[in-house]
């Protein structure tokens, strides 16, 4: 059998690195033949020595020339230009997008472009273009294979069944770790408190989203370009034991749902061999440990995210990419120390409604919007709480 070719983008972080776990375990069925990361070069030359990679993206211009003294054989590109240079390939067959953030959107753009096949995992790929890369993928015929194990569990669940008979979609949520904290002490919450998921080890602007629970919301609109169903069929519901991953209702009243054990190497594999399932080494669920399921309704007064999500979905055109690079920026912030955590959505909810709103925006629409909703971000004032 031939071996597909792969590229990671975002190789070191959590998702890239678990990507290079499966494929390890797969044996001979991928090539890697291109990794990138932001600025952890030892890294990235460590992982193409492993597996034998020619060429690495190195966005950091000063990490990217420290990598250069160290190379030995490896070719080094650099900064947004070498990113785009890579996911513009074309002897790629798959393209797996793991970075974070709005810097992932246009790579993912440019693959399918050429009519590479895109794996992802960076959510704001489709929040923030999924009118445009819908069109894109009409054009090119490329595919698009979901890694967030939310959507990878709606995939699997849809397999056979005709989209007509389709009544919701439902995302399950673990509620993050403040399902149960009092709503009136969530001004005092601290970045150390934000993020200590309860269930997933993720990058830290995730796990924070997780905690307003905004990658639910950013969720819902993923789902609604991958699976092409309105806001009103798809539902969220909060499942703190992250056990079951997302369910389909069906018109007849009977639901199909994905179970599995917290462990993002399960999705990627299923992307990376679509569709088979692959045998794999991974823990495998114990139901008789687990014991209890349980299932709670969302409270948008405590997690405002999420209506925000919907309204900007809701509005459509430029309005979820606002959204999006306002979350991000926000998030980055209250990283930082610099805002506190209620004044997220806050800041969402300003941007989404004063930005000069487009019906279909394009790649420099998007590029444009994402630097003045940065700028006014930056500029917010902050807490002095």
């Amino acid at each position: 059998m031939t071996r597909r070719k792969i590229s990671i983008l975002g190789s070191t972080g959590s998702i890239g690195e678990n990507a290079l776990r499966v494929i390890r375990n797969l044996g001979d069925d991928f090539q890697v033949a291109l990794l990138s990361c932001r600025n952890r070069w030892e890294s990235v030359l460590q992982q193409a020595r492993n597996f034998g990679v020619d060429t690495v993206v190195i966005t950091d211009p000063g990490a990217a020339r420290r990598a250069r003294q160290e190379a030995q054989g490896v070719r080094i590109l650099s900064g947004r230009e070498g990113l785009l240079e890579a996911a513009a390939r074309t002897d790629i067959d798959l393209m797996l997008n793991a970075l974070v953030g709005a810097a992932g959107m246009e790579p993912t753009c440019v693959a399918l472009s050429a009519g590479v096949d895109v794996a992802l995992s960076n959510k704001e790929s489709l929040v923030m273009a999924g009118d445009l890369i819908s069109r894109i993928r009409q054009q090119t015929g490329a595919h698009l294979y979901p890694i967030d194990s939310e959507h990878s569990a709606i995939w699997q669940c849809l397999a056979g069944e005709k989209p007509e008979e389709v009544r919701r979609l439902i995302l399950t949520g673990s509620g993050g770790p403040f399902r149960t904290r009092p709503l009136d002490t969530f001004s005092r919450i601290s970045v150390e408190e934000a993020l200590r998921h309860p269930n997933w080890d993720m990058g830290a602007k995730i796990t924070i989203d997780s905690a307003t629970m905004m990658n639910k919301g950013l969720e819902v609109i993923e789902a609604h370009w991958l699976f092409q169903l309105p806001p009103e069929q798809i539902d969220i519901v909060v499942h703190p034991q992250s056990i079951i991953h997302s369910m389909v209702e069906f018109v007849d009243g009977s639901i199909k749902a994905q179970l599995g054990v917290p462990d993002m190497k399960i999705p990627i594999q299923y992307a990376l061999m679509y569709p088979r399932h692959a045998p794999a080494p991974w823990e495998r669920l114990d139901l008789t440990r687990v014991a209890t399921l349980t299932f709670e309704p969302v409270d948008t007064e405590r997690f405002p995210s999420i209506r925000l999500a919907y309204q900007a979905l809701a509005r459509g055109g430029s309005a979820p990419a606002a959204l999006n690079v306002a979350n991000e920026q926000a998030v980055y912030r209250f990283l930082q120390g610099d805002l506190m955590f209620t004044q997220i959505p806050d800041i969402i909810a300003n941007m989404v409604e004063q930005h000069p709103w487009i019906p279909h925006p394009d790649l420099d629409d998007l590029r444009q919007l994402e630097a003045e909703i940065t700028r006014q971000v930056q500029e917010w004032p902050g807490q002095k709480s």
